[in-house]
């Protein structure tokens, strides 16, 4: 097997780092769903950020920057604090997560292909194809795979030029046309009475407030590159805040725009953005930048799933040859990338794909996949959130660069707490069916989220149940949990065993 090591040879700037941030976090398709808010979809991405994505980003970039001589990313900050078996399941969730979020983001992408043509009615009645769906979303993906066994200097430069060209200028296109259209008397379709501040004693405010949170997701994950970035302990938590910052101007003044030139009665979830788009391009005379805008959607989409390929199934593969996978999960190619992992990736996003057949339409495959994704990643959070205050009390003197509050507990307290008891809520509230969902009964949603979450999260129980010595790479460089060095090890049979 290939030595790992030659992928990470590549080093990564601040800015590098904080665009493949927005490319991973930042995604264009939710803009819709949102604009059909007015003014009060402002207040639910501040209340997101506020109480999921900084507590997210300060969490995240304190545990990184602490560790940030050790591999494993969220699997070393969960297995720090709660022992190997939590540390497991934590990045298992978090590749599983990715791999059934695929589908749902690679809609988005054909949608956006569909919209290259010139007649929309042909546009839009190709987007609504399942089969043309179909072959976009597996074209896509695999496209990424191939792009991410390159190593990761080329998704580093991919995913670069990828969320600029397909992301953050459209965004700011969006913006700024929106910005124009108003100035010159262009009709307003957003509602503007509706109260900034919505009614959240109402139980459908409720569910759209904790939905969001999901939009902040993934400021974590480049936890797998912190070895991979120059200076990790000044500049992984840099990165970070920067690309914090961009993320929430983007969703807030982007959604804004699509509501201005999109009437709400008419917003459909995976083809309103690029009608807003077309909208102003109409209004504008720029009908022949229609084609143009579209293709760069579809380049953001494969530069935000590109991110994702490589970043999850890293963490994944690491662990991995740590003795936590069969062998057969542990093979690379000649850069040292892990092509196994991510051909069993794309085994199942194909499969995932094919699902579109038996689905009542492509709207509502996207949905209950998009649902269950929140389930699982937040059962992640969670575990990030309670490692952050455990390893505290745990390793009370181990150095940390970036530190929530300069003195005590305290400050992290209130960041980790209000992160986790915001993540516990959107949790149960993720299994409410939205009243715009048609085509799927009660039955249906609540059975394929309980199953579906049941079985993913024991699958990581049982693989660690049947690991074995022979599992262990030879070669693998991971270092060891605080508590397995000589000094901490407890005595045999003592309660204070992480690995029971």
């Amino acid at each position: 097997m290939a030595s790992s090591t030659k992928s990470t040879a590549v080093k990564l700037s601040v800015m590098t780092l904080a665009i493949m941030n927005i490319a991973a976090v930042v995604s264009l398709r939710g803009l819709p769903a949102e604009a059909t808010y007015g003014l009060s979809s402002a207040f639910y991405y501040l209340f997101a950020a506020i109480v999921f994505l900084i507590p997210t980003a300060l969490v995240a970039a304190e545990l990184a920057a602490m560790f940030s001589s050790k591999q494993g990313g969220v699997f070393r900050w969960v297995g720090e604090a709660m022992g190997t078996r939590a540390g497991f399941l934590a990045i298992f969730l978090q590749w599983v997560e990715s791999t059934i979020w695929f589908p749902t983001v690679l809609t988005f992408g054909a949608v956006s292909i569909a919209f290259i043509g010139m007649n929309e009615v042909h546009d839009m009645t190709l987007a609504s194809n399942k089969l043309y769906t179909l072959i976009v979303v597996l074209a896509i993906y695999w496209i990424a795979t191939f792009i991410s066994l390159k190593g990761l200097g080329w998704v580093g430069k991919v995913s670069k030029i990828g969320a600029m060209v397909g992301t953050i200028i459209p965004a700011g296109l969006l913006i700024v046309f929106g910005v124009i259209y108003i100035a010159t008397g262009g009709q307003n379709h957003m509602d503007m009475s509706q109260s900034f501040f919505p009614d959240l004693s109402k139980f459908d405010n409720l569910v759209l407030a904790s939905s969001i949170f999901l939009f902040y997701a993934g400021m974590e994950m480049m936890g797998v590159h912190v070895m991979d970035v120059k200076n990790p302990d000044r500049n992984y938590p840099k990165a970070i805040f920067i690309s914090a910052a961009a993320t929430v101007l983007i969703f807030v003044l982007g959604t804004f725009a699509l509501g201005f030139v999109v009437p709400a009665k008419d917003i459909n979830l995976t083809q309103s953005l690029l009608v807003g788009f077309d909208g102003y391009l109409k209004y504008l005379h720029l009908t022949w930048a229609t084609p143009v805008i579209a293709v760069a959607l579809a380049f953001g989409v494969l530069a935000g799933v590109l991110t994702w390929v490589a970043g999850p199934s890293k963490g994944i593969f690491t662990v991995g040859r740590s003795g936590y996978l069969p062998p057969f999960f542990q093979k690379t190619n000649k850069l040292g990338v892990q092509k196994n992992i991510l051909y069993i990736q794309g085994g199942v996003v194909t499969l995932l794909g094919l699902l579109f057949v038996i689905m009542p339409s492509v709207q509502s495959f996207y949905q209950i996949l998009s649902q269950l994704t929140v389930l699982l990643y937040l059962i992640m959070y969670m575990l990030m959130f309670a490692s952050a205050i455990v390893l505290r009390y745990r390793m009370p003197k181990e150095q940390r660069p970036f530190r929530i509050g300069r003195q005590g507990n305290a400050l992290l307290w209130l960041v980790g707490g209000v992160g986790f008891c915001g993540s516990l809520l959107a949790f149960v509230l993720s299994f409410v069916k939205p009243g715009s969902i048609s085509g799927i009964s009660n039955g249906m949603w609540f059975g394929v989220l309980i199953v579906g979450a049941v079985i993913v999260v024991a699958t990581p129980f049982i693989i660690y149940a049947l690991r074995k010595p022979s599992w262990r790479d030879p070669n693998s460089d991971f270092q060891p949990f605080h508590w397995e060095t000589p000094a901490a090890t407890p005595a045999p049979g003592t309660a204070d065993s992480k690995t029971h």
